[in-house]
């Protein structure tokens, strides 16, 4: 019997799913430019399919996770794609969530560094230091913390989008011209190699944590509201800030932070708010990443989880401040995207078994 849904849950799984996505890329608007705004009108095309894929990923996740009730999140893995695919997937991705956590370090200290002078140094020890200490308090605490932060974050961004557009909206009618003009970092050759490539990398953070809420909800429809929520949210806003970078985008070619640009635009006291912005939504990224990683090895509250979760964070800190933030979302993110989009393809052969074999059994009963 399905039971009644929690709305105050199903707010916390859509504020967690869009505060895992935001991130550095999102939050500065890097990973706009690089995977949407760099590709003109077919870009804003692309966040369509990005979300139509989201809706599929996300639901199926936390469905998953709900009905399978798996010890660790990471098991979806073998779930999905068999025992030796599986067990790949499953050490790869904690590799790939790593080199994440290591991407929000850079853009940590990208973020201080443009916006107040500060040595790149500064903002990466700060948000290591603020993800470790956040860890360690485990993923109770964690859900509580990102999902009241994320739709703040979401609706500030949005707002910052609508203002670049009002701003400039003739740049936003020339966007189609100006872009092949300018030497722009692209994800891809071309838009929906780039939104697939998108998918992919988000796949691999969201599985184990998506399964995890997956667990702890009580209800398929409360599962399934959260994701959907969460998909939709974080979608409509992706699409706005890439509009906003697109109508400004020959003033934002070739910098760290774009949002920072657009916020400046506006005043430098809307510049320092949304800097703190930029680094809220890394900070409920960068925590469940560092998360997934240590308790892949160790358990919640115990001293080893502890120990790990300071050496990991010293490991991140040290190598995400030796390159450069638009090269770290370059080559990690790319990169892994691809691998991380063949696993829709597992999830989709599953599902298709799964509802072949129960409609068969239901036809035997019948």
């Amino acid at each position: 019997m399905e039971k009644n849904v929690r709305w105050k849950k199903v707010i916390s799984y859509a504020g967690a799913f869009i505060a895992f996505l935001i991130g550095s890329g999102f939050a500065t608007g890097q990973e706009v430019i690089q995977y949407f705004s760099s590709y003109g009108t077919m870009g804003i095309v692309g966040i369509l399919v990005v979300f139509i894929l989201f809706l599929y990923v996300g639901a199926d996740f936390m469905l998953t996770g709900h009905e399978k009730r798996f010890e660790h999140g990471n098991d979806i893995y073998r779930y999905y794609c068999g025992n030796i695919i599986g067990t790949f997937y499953d050490y790869f991705s904690i590799a790939f969530i790593f080199m994440s956590f290591v991407v929000m370090i850079g853009g940590a200290g990208a973020t201080i560094n443009q916006q107040y002078g500060l040595p790149v140094w500064v903002g990466g020890i700060l948000m290591g230091i603020l993800a470790v200490s956040t860890v360690i308090f485990g993923l109770g605490r964690i859900v509580d913390v990102i999902g009241k932060i994320g739709p703040g974050i979401v609706v500030l961004t949005i707002f910052l989008g609508i203002s670049a557009i009002i701003k400039n909206p003739s740049g936003l009618a020339k966007a189609d011209e100006i872009i092949p003009t300018l030497d722009l970092m692209k994800a891809s050759s071309n838009w929906f190699y780039a939104a697939g490539s998108y998918v992919g990398f988000c796949m691999l953070w969201l599985a184990s944590f998506m399964a995890s809420l997956g667990k702890d909800s009580i209800s398929k429809k409360e599962a399934l509201m959260g994701s959907s929520f969460g998909a939709l949210g974080f979608s409509f806003g992706l699409a706005i800030i890439a509009l906003g970078i697109m109508a400004n985008i020959e003033q934002l070619a070739g910098t760290m932070v774009p949002s920072l640009v657009l916020a400046q635009n506006i005043s430098p006291v809307m510049a320092f708010i949304f800097s703190l912005i930029v680094v809220a939504g890394i900070y409920t990224t960068s925590v469940p990443l560092l998360w997934q990683v240590v308790a892949r090895f160790a358990e919640e509250k115990t001293k080893k989880f502890r120990i790990l979760s300071v050496v990991l964070a010293a490991v991140g800190v040290f190598v995400g401040l030796l390159v450069p933030f638009n090269r770290l979302v370059n080559i990690i993110y790319v990169i892994n995207g691809y691998v991380g989009i063949l696993l829709l393809v597992f999830m989709i052969i599953k599902r298709v078994r799964v509802s072949v074999l129960k409609g068969s059994t239901l036809k035997q009963n019948a």
